[in-house]
């Protein structure tokens, strides 16, 4: 049996992928950090509360995180591919830790306080996308679908872990938990420091141009490349329905607590799902199926996402929403690492944090309108019969980016032509050093059968 055919018949294994001492460094790093952003969100929200007393302005404090994604993302991740990804996401953690320990200062305005949290915010966009652009230097093939996999699911176990700790410690002492989300950012800047090798930047094909021109390309590349645009699409839809009951757990938990049940309880119960179903199909599917599987899988996930939130039509009791929620989080956890690896393996050095940048921006905007579209219409229809008619939307819409979804044989030519570009610019880059593959073992170029349709996500 050859190596290609034995990785497409059984997934990459978890050892695998920890044998890469470099991806070590980068997924213990990325825990810490976002631990400690979960920490400082749930001690952020406490504090500017306890503060002015104001609703709203907590609500603009949790909120702040996401405005660098909103109003400069994919500007912010165009710096990532202008410099060594090692050195962008060291600088970032040491911009952000003395800024979550000024904030940590009693007796600071709230004004002061938001300022302060912004302004570490807009190191998150440059910081994740060099990451998301270094993991493919570090791991190839199904390696690579697995160590996404595992990150997504990582990431939702740190919310919950960071939320429910967090609140706690914000409640005995919210400088406690802002002082130690600024320890985590100094200990992963020490980790991604002696943990990853130092690789040079890769100049862009025509030449370094004006930081907005260079964002424009990032943009021109991922929506005019046909399986690049194919994947943007199907993921920004996809973003569009499971968010939903977390967004507006809060009103629902509140219209249930109106027949005497446990209103924080229930709010707990619905927010808290989705990250559980993604977390749980993260492991299955990213663990437990073969990769050619999960490529077929893709567009049976991308519709099952809002069908399985159809039947909230139907008003159902909170224990049957939150079933609803998690059956939605897993199917999204199926679709997104499966997408996410061939967007990443279609992308030419050179551009992958950029790249990354309009997609993470993309998904953050579709997550927002999602919530703020539903909540809207909620206010005037209920939130049951929104969020049914809204899924069942969600489910034509979903079919028809399925049928149109492109072939197995498009992904391959894209991804070929990425690895062509990607080996001639990093000899370029490094003119006196061989090109290398990672220390990964899995074969150069791994592909499925040209039978089987292909897949994608962010």
């Amino acid at each position: 049996m050859s190596e290609e055919t034995h990785t497409s018949q059984r997934p990459a294994t978890f050892r695998e992928v920890f044998a890469q001492r470099e991806y070590r460094a980068v997924f213990t790093a990325t825990v810490l950090t976002w631990t400690g952003d979960y920490l400082a969100k749930a001690a952020v929200t406490l504090l500017v509360y306890q503060q002015s007393e104001s609703v709203a302005l907590s609500a603009a404090a949790f909120a702040t995180s996401y405005l660098p994604w909103l109003i400069g993302g994919p500007l912010l991740t165009t710096l990532a591919d202008r410099y060594p990804y090692r050195t962008v996401m060291v600088i970032c953690d040491l911009v952000r830790m003395p800024l979550y320990a000024l904030i940590a200062i009693d007796g600071l305005d709230t004004p002061v306080v938001l300022a302060l949290l912004f302004a570490a915010t807009l190191a998150n966009p440059p910081s994740q996308a060099a990451r998301s652009a270094m993991l493919p230097l570090l791991l190839r093939g199904d390696r690579l679908v697995v160590a996404l996999s595992l990150h997504g699911s990582t990431g939702q176990a740190a919310q919950v872990f960071g939320y429910a700790v967090g609140a706690g410690i914000a409640l005995y002492s919210p400088a406690l938990a802002l002082l130690l989300n600024a320890a985590t950012f100094g200990l992963s800047a020490t980790v991604i420091w002696f943990g990853v090798r130092h690789r040079p930047a890769v100049p862009p094909e025509q030449g370094r141009r004006h930081l907005l021109r260079e964002t424009a390309a990032g943009f021109t590349l991922v929506f005019g490349t046909p399986v690049l645009r194919a994947i943007a699409v199907l993921v920004f839809c996809a973003m569009l329905f499971a968010i939903v009951p977390e967004g507006l757990a809060a009103a629902w938990a509140t219209r249930f607590a109106g027949s005497g049940a446990d209103r924080s309880a229930i709010q707990a119960l619905i927010m808290i799902a989705a990250p559980v179903g993604f977390i749980l199909g993260g492991l299955v599917v990213g663990r437990g199926l073969r990769p050619d599987l999960r490529r077929s899988l893709v567009r049976p996930f991308a519709v099952l996402a809002p069908l399985a939130l159809v039947p909230a039509l139907f008003n159902p009791p909170p224990v049957v929403v939150a079933l609803l929620a998690a059956v939605a989080g897993f199917a999204v956890a199926g679709l997104i690492p499966v997408t996410n690896g061939l967007f990443v393996l279609a992308l030419p050095h050179g551009y992958r944090a950029r790249a990354n940048g309009v997609m993470n921006t993309g998904v953050q905007v579709m997550q927002g309108v999602a919530v703020l579209t539903t909540g809207l219409l909620a206010d005037r229809f209920g939130i049951p019969r929104v969020v049914g008619v809204w899924s069942a939307a969600g489910v034509l819409l979903m079919l028809l980016l399925a049928l149109r979804w492109p072939q197995s044989e498009r992904f391959d030519a894209a991804i070929a032509d990425a690895e062509r570009r990607s080996a001639e610019r990093q000899a370029a880059a490094e003119p006196g050093r061989p090109v290398q593959r990672p220390s990964d073992t899995s074969p150069p170029n791994p592909r499925p059968p040209s039978s089987e349709a292909g897949i994608g996500a962010v």
